[in-house]
C-alpha cells in the first residue's frame, strides 16, 4: 500500500471513530435530521454511534477492512434516506444552525463520495503499520 492509501486509510478510521463519538457527544443534532417517523430514535442514534466506532476500529486491520469497508459501504446506502430528508426538509434549523438546501444537497452528495473512499479500501491487504 503507497503512502497517499495509508494516510487515506487513516483519515478515515479517524473520520468514522469520531463521527461515531459524535453520535453521544451530540445526539440532538442525529435526532432532529431523523426521519420523523422512525422507531426509537434515541436507540437508533446510539447503535448507528457504536457501528460506526466499531467499523472504523476494524479498518485498522488487514484482516478485517475488508469487512469494514463494505460494512460502512452498506451503512451509508442505509442513511442516504436521512440525507435525502434532509433535501426535502431544508431549511431548517438544528442546534442553531440553519441547514440551508445548499448544503444538504452536499451532505447528500458526500455520501457518494464516502461510499467510493470507504470501497477503495476494501481490498487492503497490507498491514497499517
Amino acid at each position: 500500500m503507497n503512502t497517499f492509501k495509508k494516510i487515506s486509510l487513516i483519515i478515515l478510521i479517524a473520520f468514522y471513530v469520531l463521527a461515531g463519538c459524535n453520535h453521544f457527544r451530540d445526539p440532538g443534532f442525529y435526532l432532529a435530521v431523523m426521519p420523523h417517523n422512525l422507531l426509537y430514535p434515541e436507540a437508533v442514534n446510539i447503535v448507528a454511534g457504536i457501528v460506526e466506532i466499531l467499523l472504523g476500529l476494524l479498518l485498522v486491520s488487514s484482516k478485517t477492512r475488508y469487512w469494514a469497508g463494505w460494512g460502512i459501504v452498506l451503512m451509508l446506502v442505509a442513511f442516504l434516506t436521512v440525507h435525502v430528508g434532509m433535501v426535502f426538509d431544508a431549511p431548517f434549523k438544528v442546534n442553531g444552525m440553519t441547514i440551508t438546501p445548499l448544503f444538504a444537497w452536499l451532505r447528500l452528495a458526500m455520501q457518494f463520495v464516502l461510499i467510493a473512499w470507504a470501497y477503495w479500501h476494501t481490498n487492503d491487504k497490507e498491514k497499517l503499520v
